[in-house]
């Protein structure tokens, strides 16, 4: 019998210890080392299945080359298009690109909350990557083969979903429901697919472990092979991942390591908006997002913005509420911030924020005491971004402050009236990055009048339909809110 090690892994950084120990010494987190086993002989006996042997064979043992060799005999790679132009912005790519999406041989996570919609995406992903697709003239009809693994749906189930999300009439996209990964690797290698996609990686399992599937063990292990397999093929992976209670993913932070990008689906089960964003991207930039809605016949791209500031033709004046055109990598999405005003008690007044920085929020109630005249020390504070996106840029600043003087003074600004600006700690407002690209989305949504910080000396950008109103401090910005 082979020796068998017990190691204390931390589920939090992945870091390994021989002891248990309330906090792990290089992260800092209270109870997150997890006991697991570690057979040294399973690890390298090829006939115990351990390590990476059952992938001998797939490809030719990589040898270092020179790198002007590899750049003068590459070519260029060809991404796999989904068609949906939301979710290939947030996996990569230039704008112009007709080639955006998934890289071959890239391992992508996609962690959620349960019921947000991660599996009806990636099916939805499946059935377009496995549909015929205009790239070029060479290729007309160029199409991938998919694998999709279900791991907690039989294939009925998924063939149902499939049928009603409109995905289930390509011969191309195969659908497999097991949780041992020695079998999914064998069908991967007789059908040889350009996309796997795996739902979820917390139910597969290797046999020759002990640890029970979910864990930490065969997490790192199930992961590990994956990306050996999709390096070694130029199959692109895609992985579901669960999230903890605290909203990030479900096991150690190896995982994440490991793969080539980490998307989020985010929003709330009980509003129809999500957003998905990259918080690790190689082959991208992670400032994009995707911005969906939540339907019967599945995810409905919104490639014009969430709508949550859109301008529904009605003139009602709302206190505490402005928009605020918010920059998330190259595209506008405008959003309204609310704030509410209520009595508190001097000293125990309350500060709270919903999708934006409670640092930021805190700061700027001192400049509106400080430089304009509001008495806010005895007022319970309360503001929100509408639609589920989180702003944390400077400048939102601007119409942050004028929703909680509105709020406070119970007035509003016009319902086609933008605000955009940094306010610093002495009142002042200092310009935004990419004004005019901001102003222009907000034109085109309908937008008349836009508060500015003043120019100075330099020229106000012309935007067609679209009155610019230059503010200099905080103090002037009240004066025309009120």
């Amino acid at each position: 019998m082979a020796k068998t090690r017990t190691i204390f892994l931390c589920t939090s950084c992945g870091s390994t210890h021989s002891r248990w120990m309330g906090k792990c010494p290089d992260c800092g987190g209270w109870d997150t080392l997890e006991e697991s086993r570690f057979d040294k002989a399973a690890s390298s006996d090829p006939q115990r299945g351990g390590g990476w042997v059952e992938l001998k064979g797939i490809g030719d043992a990589p040898h270092a080359t020179p790198i002007t060799e590899v750049i003068s005999n590459s070519t260029p790679t060809r991404r796999l298009p989904t068609g949906i132009n939301e979710f290939d912005r947030v996996l990569g790519g230039t704008e112009n690109d007709p080639y955006k999406g998934l890289v071959p041989g890239s391992v992508v996570l996609v962690g959620g909350e349960p019921g947000i919609g991660k599996s009806t995406l990636l099916l939805q992903a499946a059935g377009a990557w496995a549909s015929p697709v205009k790239l070029d003239q060479a290729n007309p009809d160029w199409t991938s083969k998919v694998l999709y693994v279900s791991s907690e749906e039989s294939a009925q189930q998924v063939q149902m979903r499939a049928s009603r999300l409109g995905v289930a009439d390509s011969d191309n996209l195969f659908v497999l429901s097991d949780t041992n990964l020695a079998r999914i690797m064998e069908q991967a290698r007789k059908i040889k697919p350009d996309v796997c996609v795996i739902d979820s990686i917390q139910m597969i399992y290797k046999s020759d472990l002990e640890a029970a599937p979910g864990s930490v063990t065969q997490l790192r292990r199930c992961c590990a092979e994956l990306v050996y397999f999709a390096k070694a093929t130029g199959t692109a992976i895609v992985l579901v991942g669960h999230v903890t209670k605290e909203g990030t993913l479900a096991g150690p932070r190896m995982l994440e390591h490991m793969v080539d990008a980490v998307l989020y689906f985010e929003g709330d089960r009980y509003h129809s908006a999500r957003i998905v964003r990259a918080i690790k991207n190689r082959f991208g930039t992670t400032l994009e997002l995707g911005i969906f809605e939540m339907t019967g016949q599945g995810l409905q791209q919104l490639p014009g913005g969430m709508s949550v500031a859109a301008i529904s033709g009605s003139d009602e004046h709302r206190p505490g509420a402005v928009v605020c055109p918010a920059m998330h990598g190259s595209r506008c999405v405008l959003v309204e911030l609310q704030a509410l005003t209520a009595t508190g008690f001097v000293g125990s007044a309350k500060r709270k924020s919903s999708g934006l920085d409670s640092n930021r929020l805190a700061m700027l109630i001192a400049v509106l005491e400080q430089h304009g005249g509001l008495r806010l020390a005895d007022r319970d504070v309360f503001a929100s971004a509408v639609g589920g996106l989180k702003i944390i840029e400077p400048a939102s600043d601007l119409a942050l402050a004028l929703a909680i003087a509105g709020a406070h003074y119970k007035r509003s600004l016009p319902p086609t009236t933008i605000a955009i600006g940094e306010v610093g700690l002495g009142g002042e407002l200092r310009p935004a990055t990419q004004l005019e690209q901001r102003l222009r989305e907000s034109a085109r949504l309908g937008y008349t009048h836009a508060f500015i910080p003043d120019p100075g000396k330099h020229k106000l950008p012309k935007i067609k339909g679209m009155e610019l109103i230059p503010i200099r401090n905080v103090s002037q910005a009240i004066e025309r809110l009120m």
